[in-house]
C-alpha cells in the first residue's frame, strides 16, 4: 500500500474540548477502519454516476457525515483548503449530488454511496475539482471511559479524536490538452543513508494529470533493475509544476556510482498503459 501522508488541524470549541480532523486524499483507515474505494473518482465522456464502497473494518460501530471541501495543491504534494479558487481552479461540488449524506456502518459492514452529475449544461470546456470528505462522528464518550466525580475547582481540557477521509471527484468536460515532462533530477542519499531521486513534474494544459512512476537503473554491463516505484502522483491544475521524490532500492549489489537512472511516468496499472513522460539521469 502507498505511503499516506496525513494533515492535522486542531479546532478550539465550547467546554473544553479540542477536536482533531485527520485528513487524506487516498484510501485509508479512519475512526471504526472506515475503507474507501476507489481513491478517487473521474467523470468523463458518457460517465453520469460513481460509486463508492465503504467499509468498517473494525470493530465498533462508526458513524460519517459527508460533504464536500476544497484543496489547493502546493508544489510539493501537500494540500491546504481554501474557500475561494485559484486562477484556473474550478470547484465540482455545485455539479455533483450525492446520497446518502451519512453513513452509520456497524463492524465489518459496507455500503455504496452514490454521486452523480448535474447541471451539465452550466459548465464550460475544462476540469473540475472538489474532494468528497468523510467525517467521522465522535461517540459521546470514548469507550471504555468511565464516569468519575467532576472537580469544579479546575479546568479541565480533553482531547475527543475526529477522523476523516477525504477523496477528489473530478469532472472533465471536453478534450483534453495537457501534456508533461519531467526535469531536475538529482540523486542523493537521505540522511546519508537512504538513496533517493529527486525530480520535477512540469504541467501543461486543461486538465490534471494522474499516474506511477518507475524508476530503472541501467548498469553499464547492459543489466536492468528496477530500483524505485510510486503509484498514484498527480499534479492538479492549476498547478504548473509539482516536485516529488522516490525513494531507491538499497542493497548490496545495487551500484549508484555508474550507469544511467531512467524514469518513466506512465497511466495507472488498471488502465492501458500510456507513457506520459520519460527522463534519464546519468550517474557518475
Amino acid at each position: 500500500m502507498q505511503k499516506i501522508k496525513f494533515t492535522f488541524k486542531f479546532f478550539p470549541v465550547v467546554s473544553g474540548l479540542i477536536f482533531l480532523c485527520v485528513c487524506s486524499n487516498l484510501t485509508v483507515r479512519a475512526q471504526g477502519d472506515l475503507m474507501v474505494f476507489p481513491k478517487r473518482i473521474v467523470f468523463e465522456g458518457t460517465t453520469k454516476t460513481n460509486e463508492l464502497n465503504l467499509a468498517n473494518i473494525g470493530k465498533d460501530t462508526a458513524r460519517y457525515n459527508i460533504s464536500f471541501v476544497q484543496y489547493r495543491m502546493n508544489e510539493n504534494g501537500s494540500f491546504t483548503e481554501v474557500t475561494t479558487p485559484d486562477e484556473g481552479q474550478n470547484f465540482a461540488d455545485k455539479f455533483l449530488r450525492y446520497y446518502p449524506r451519512s453513513i452509520t456502518l456497524a463492524p465489518k459492514e459496507s455500503q455504496v454511496v452514490k454521486i452523480q452529475l448535474t447541471k451539465t449544461d452550466q459548465m464550460t470546456p475544462g476540469e473540475y475539482r472538489s474532494h468528497i470528505y468523510f467525517r467521522a462522528i465522535p461517540n459521546a464518550k470514548p469507550l471504555g471511559e468511565e464516569d468519575t466525580k467532576k472537580d469544579t475547582t479546575t479546568v479541565s481540557i480533553r482531547l475527543v479524536p475526529i477522523f476523516g477521509v477525504t477523496i477528489p471527484a473530478i469532472i472533465r468536460v471536453g478534450a483534453s490538452t495537457t501534456q508533461v515532462t519531467l526535469s531536475e533530477l538529482q540523486f542523493s542519499n537521505q540522511n546519508d543513508t537512504i538513496p533517493v531521486l529527486n525530480l520535477k513534474f512540469n504541467r501543461t494544459g486543461n486538465m490534471s494529470i494522474y499516474g506511477d512512476i518507475s524508476v530503472v537503473l541501467q548498469a553499464p554491463n547492459g543489466k536492468n533493475t528496477e530500483v524505485g516505484r510510486a503509484s498514484g502522483i498527480a499534479v492538479y491544475t492549476p498547478n504548473p509544476a509539482r516536485r516529488f521524490q522516490v525513494p531507491l532500492l538499497k542493497k548490496g549489489n545495487v551500484n549508484y556510482h555508474s550507469g544511467t537512472l531512467h524514469v518513466e511516468y506512465t497511466s495507472p496499472t488498471d488502465v492501458k498503459p500510456i507513457k506520459y513522460a520519460e527522463a534519464d539521469l546519468r550517474l557518475n
